[in-house]
């Protein structure tokens, strides 16, 4: 090799490597420089890669493609080809093209990191969150040189994570700044479901490295998954600041606004991110979630057949379809699903979602006792899922009982914050508690929110519980709080879910059904808040929530022996109330209220302390927004089809009716009387 060849080879490294610096600076002096060494040396490929780049960076991944598109076909060995092909294909929204460059890049290069970043999230955007998952661990894995946390990241990989939180820990003993090690040490945390301890790592991340944007959105999906929507926000709108194209980023906001009531802005995301990222099946189903909630059911059945157009598979649209109740499937349908169940390497959450689905188009059909297999099969996967222990629900209960004596009741009347402004619904799910929210909600002084998590998370703290298995001092630490520390309990759930408000009406509803477990907290600290018990027929009301998947809690619901046991203990509960607390609920018997509407809306609104409005008859009427499985039912007039459902699947019922014991022959009054 001569001295000028050698010479010439130089000055086209340091050009090429002048053009890759200016990249993330200035695309455009990039695409120059990339020009000019092509023009000089025609065909290079790291040049063409480069100048490909600069012009997707520079927002044209159009001429991107045009560029890096031959040069991936003509040398399809070329690592940074394959890369710079997924990334412009993503760009482009032409996602599952792109998962595959970005399958072909890894293959050339296990160490790509960006390669499986782009992998994971096309990935998730193509409704695979387990292949997504992989590939995050797997970017985890590329993205550092040290071998403590190449086997760290082996570890979560291969889902040990008990093995995996030593390594890390240990590692962070002598590195406690190694923000990768972090970021690794809370997405194991985030699985074992310790998310308080996930958010003060990727917290402390963030405090060290402020542009780390991938450790900024993990908190920001922490932080919504514990219901800290406002926290959430803020953090991942920094990032579609920066990155407003973003899929995955522009996804995240869309479901946070949409948890903050902010429907028509989340909708337009989704209508912005849709248009130019098609190939999203649960994007589709997303956005068919917002356009439910608020009443455009033609165009929200569009979108989860869209999902499924995508991905026929995708349980969870099909549930969603179901859950409508109002979408009647035909035999094409049922086919579909049931073809879908056959599929050996489907998901148990696809799985348990196509069981649930598949019994509601069964029953539909009159296929009763098929319909029931189905709806038990779902149910069975998701037991095995969730941590409930009816002995424990039913110990709570008791404490309850115990703590609320006549004498603390009588020590503390009077404290506590004065305002008057919530409604709680509480009750047990699909006991028509969402339909006295509409009555409610359709009167000129009441606004309607959502079921909202406030309460459940506080009486969490106070009792200083931050999983589900340790043990917590509430409810009888409320015993020893003082007026002022009531007050300031009631005052901090009136801050809390004020986000929630949207218009200037003074009082507004709280419908989450569980919250009958702390009707002692909320006597305590709100004492002028009003407290609806929806009560409904123990076979009609367990029976409904047995065959209907919550996304989240319920977690007594996947058993029938869970659900009657449940049952029992709520009456017994409320019971107790009556009669420590003569009057302070009221309740209404779903069957009177369909038998009698008229009767039973007044003695409702009285009780409130409202006037008779005749809008609160029309509540079918009221077109805001609904965010319960009973949002269509609630659009309609109040009819007494639902009542006896139940009776179609009397037979296979014998568990329910054993483990409700005297609640089913006393009902609607309560064993006690």
């Amino acid at each position: 090799m001569t001295t000028q060849t050698t010479s010439a080879q130089g000055g086209l490294a340091t050009a090429l490597e002048h053009a890759q610096r200016l990249l993330e600076r200035d695309p455009a002096l990039a695409r120059q420089q990339a020009e000019a060494i092509l023009e000089a040396v025609p065909r290079h490929a790291g040049t063409t890669v480069v100048l490909a780049a600069a012009h997707r960076l520079g927002g044209d991944p159009g001429k991107a493609l045009a560029v890096i598109a031959p040069l991936a076909r003509g040398l399809p060995s070329l690592a940074e080809g394959q890369l710079e092909l997924g990334l412009t294909l993503a760009d482009l929204g032409r996602t599952a093209e792109a998962v595959a460059a970005f399958r072909r890049t890894v293959a050339l290069d296990p160490r790509a990191g960006e390669a499986w970043r782009g992998l994971a999230e096309g990935l998730d955007l193509m409704g695979d969150t387990a292949g997504a998952e992989q590939a995050l661990a797997q970017q985890l894995r590329a993205s550092t040189r040290d071998p403590a946390l190449i086997e760290a990241a082996a570890a979560l990989i291969d889902n040990r994570l008990g093995e995996a939180e030593q390594r890390l820990r240990d590692h962070l003993a002598d590195h406690p700044a190694d923000v990768a090690a972090l970021r690794m040490l809370a997405e194991t945390g985030a699985r074992l479901g310790r998310y308080e301890d996930a958010e003060r790592l990727l917290t402390g991340c963030l405090e060290i490295a402020p542009g780390f944007a991938a450790a900024r959105h993990n908190l920001a999906t922490m932080l919504y998954r514990q219901n800290k929507s406002a926290q959430a926000l803020a953090q991942i709108e920094r990032l579609t600041d920066r990155d407003p194209r973003h899929p995955g980023y522009a996804n995240l906001r869309a479901a946070i606004l949409s948890r903050l009531g902010e429907y028509d802005t989340a909708i337009g995301i989704y209508e912005r991110m849709l248009a130019e990222f098609p190939n999203q099946p649960k994007g589709w189903m997303s956005y068919g979630h917002a356009l439910k909630t608020v009443g455009r059911q033609p165009d929200c059945v569009a979108a989860y057949r869209k999902a499924l157009e995508l991905s026929p598979g995708l349980g969870e649209a099909w549930w969603s379809l179901a859950n409508l109740k109002t979408v009647k499937f035909d035999a094409a349908d049922r086919a579909a699903m049931a073809a879908g169940l056959e599929q050996p390497d489907l998901s148990d959450d696809d799985r348990l979602h196509l069981h649930y689905a598949l019994g509601k188009a069964l029953e539909d059909a009159k296929s009763y006792a098929d319909s029931f297999q189905h709806y038990a099969a779902g149910a069975a996967i998701r037991r095995q899922q969730v941590d409930y222990d009816p002995e424990e629900n039913h110990a709570d209960v008791a404490r309850s009982r115990a703590v609320f004596t006549p004498a603390l009741l009588a020590a503390t009347a009077g404290q506590g914050c004065p305002a008057p402004d919530p409604i709680f619904v509480v009750g047990l799910p699909r006991s028509g508690s969402t339909l006295i929210e509409q009555i409610l909600a359709s009167h000129s002084q009441v606004e309607g929110t959502m079921e909202l998590p406030d309460l459940i998370v506080m009486s969490r703290r106070l009792g200083g519980k931050a999983n589900r298995r340790e043990d917590s001092t509430y409810p009888e630490m409320l015993a020893d709080l003082s007026p002022d520390a009531l007050r300031e309990l009631g005052e901090e759930y009136l801050e809390r879910t004020r986000v929630q408000r949207k218009t200037d009406r003074p009082f507004f509803i709280d419908k989450m059904p569980n919250n009958f477990a702390h009707t002692g907290l909320i006597h305590l600290i709100l004492p002028n808040a009003k407290i609806i018990d929806a009560r409904r027929h123990p076979l009609g009301c367990c029976f409904s929530g047995f065959k209907q998947h919550f996304a989240r809690g319920q977690a007594f619901s996947y058993d029938l022996t869970d659900i009657g046991r449940y049952y029992a203990d709520y009456v017994d509960l409320m019971d107790h109330f009556d009669t420590v607390l003569p009057g302070r609920v009221h309740r209404v018997i779903y069957e009177a209220m369909i038998g009698d509407p008229e009767g039973q809306i007044r003695a409702l609104l009285d009780h409130c302390g409202l006037p008779f409005e005749p809008a609160c008859l029309n509540f079918h009427e009221n077109d805001r927004a609904v965010r319960t499985a009973s949002s269509e039912q609630v659009r309609q007039p109040i009819f007494k089809d639902a009542v006896e459902h139940w009776q179609n699947f009397e037979s296979a019922l014998g568990p329910l009716k054993q483990a409700l014991g005297d609640c089913l022959a006393t009902y609607p009054d309560t064993p006690r009387n």
